[in-house]
């Protein structure tokens, strides 16, 4: 398969030189090991997805450790999560060693939480996401925010949908949500009734950019709250989607708490739909909430990519004030952004950044942009700016 240059890779060796050990999680074929085997070809490579090598690494830790040759990667390292306190002697005894361990993990649960407690100070953590739309273009025809949006949406963002055009992402994304439900919904979250689960995924796709409301899914399924709580930890964890939190840094009781619901890939949320052409796509319901989410992931993956927690939030009162993003640039230091599904942005859509720019004073707003289809950057008035999303990513 084509290997597509990751913008991670940068992050990834700068934290090989700094630490013993790099661990790259995200979700299941986001490339992960792709990346690290083509990025580092000095590294011997095993991967713990082999019943195999499992048993051997369950069997005799100590054992299965002294015959590796360091550096190593292990992969899906999940499925050993006992090994860690082993390595962590392994790294104890060669404190000056840097980069010797890189591990993957397909998700964050429960046996995939000890890894960086039993590491603590000795690894690096990053997450590797779907392609980016700009890794994109290093292969395909998308000139335009329009076809990244589409291709984005239609086809998904998983590295082998982009370099096998042949495939047909329906089958492919049906294909991934059976591993993904028998494997690690089943497997390693021990979610019991996998068909309420897949259930509340499909509502939850028909819901993407919308305030997370745990108490309709609840009845709507008629399953408890807490259950909706633990299933959406187990897709945030493994990398399915993304929790926005609402930015209410000292502004009272007047915003709402509630977070906003993205899906980090909107070819998932299309297939999870039934969203299967560009028509329906631009013109049906979802063709707002849909561009708006394909903004917010591909936010999140600048920052991922450069190692970087997203300080990304969102922003609605009581009395109807919404800005779709604010990025935390300092203390009281924001960028204010609106995403606008149209190809001929007007300053009137910007009405919401400038009443939250009058009711707020106190913060000092570095940057308000309408973010839209449109290809070109330009000024609107009121300090007010037309951004492509290729700018708005690069003024990030």
């Amino acid at each position: 398969m084509k290997y597509i240059s990751r913008q991670i890779e940068a992050a990834l060796f700068k934290c090989l030189e700094s630490f013993p050990s790099v661990v790259v999680t995200g979700p299941r074929q986001s490339g992960k090991s792709t990346l690290l085997t083509h990025t580092l070809p000095g590294y011997r490579y095993i991967t713990l997805d082999d019943p195999v090598t499992r048993e051997r690494a369950l069997s005799d830790p100590r054992l299965f450790l002294s015959t590796l040759d360091l550096p190593v990667i292990l992969d899906e390292i999940q499925w050993s999560p006992h090994l860690m306190s082993y390595i962590k002697i392994e790294i104890d005894g060669q404190r000056d060693r840097k980069g010797i361990f890189v591990f993957t993990g397909s998700q964050q649960f429960p046996r995939m939480k000890g890894l960086s407690d039993s590491l603590a100070g000795r690894i690096a953590v990053l997450e590797l996401l779907p392609l980016s739309h700009s890794e994109k273009r290093t292969c395909l025809p998308l000139p335009e925010t329009l076809s990244a949006f589409t291709d984005a949406a239609l086809r998904g963002s998983y590295p082998e949908l982009t370099v096998t055009p042949g495939i047909d992402p329906k089958r492919w994304f049906g294909a991934y949500m059976q591993t993904y439900l028998e494997r690690d919904v089943r497997t390693l979250a021990q979610v019991g009734d996998i068909r309420d689960f897949q259930r509340f995924m499909r509502l939850l796709a028909g819901r993407c950019s919308q305030l997370l409301n745990m108490t309709h899914f609840a009845n709507e399924l008629g399953v408890s709250v807490p259950t909706i709580k633990n299933w959406i930890s187990i897709l945030e964890a493994s990398g399915i989607i993304f929790l926005l939190p609402p930015y209410h840094s000292n502004l009272g009781k007047r915003v709402v708490k509630s977070p906003k619901v993205y899906f980090l890939d909107i070819g998932l949320v299309c297939y999870l739909t039934g969203i299967r052409d560009q028509d329906h796509l631009l013109n049906g319901p979802m063709a707002g909430p849909l561009f708006e989410n394909f903004c917010i992931q591909e936010t999140v993956k600048h920052f991922h990519n450069r190692g970087l927690r997203p300080d990304i939030y969102f922003l609605k009162t009581n009395n109807g004030l919404e800005v779709d993003i604010l990025i935390e640039e300092s203390f009281n230091r924001l960028m204010a952004v609106e995403v606008k599904l149209t190809r001929t942005p007007t300053i009137s859509m910007g009405s919401n950044l400038l009443r939250f720019r009058q009711v707020f004073n106190r913060f000092d707003i570095h940057r308000s942009l309408i973010v839209s289809l449109t290809d070109e950057s330009f000024p609107m008035g009121n300090d007010i700016f037309s951004s492509s999303i290729d700018d708005y990513l690069a003024q990030i």
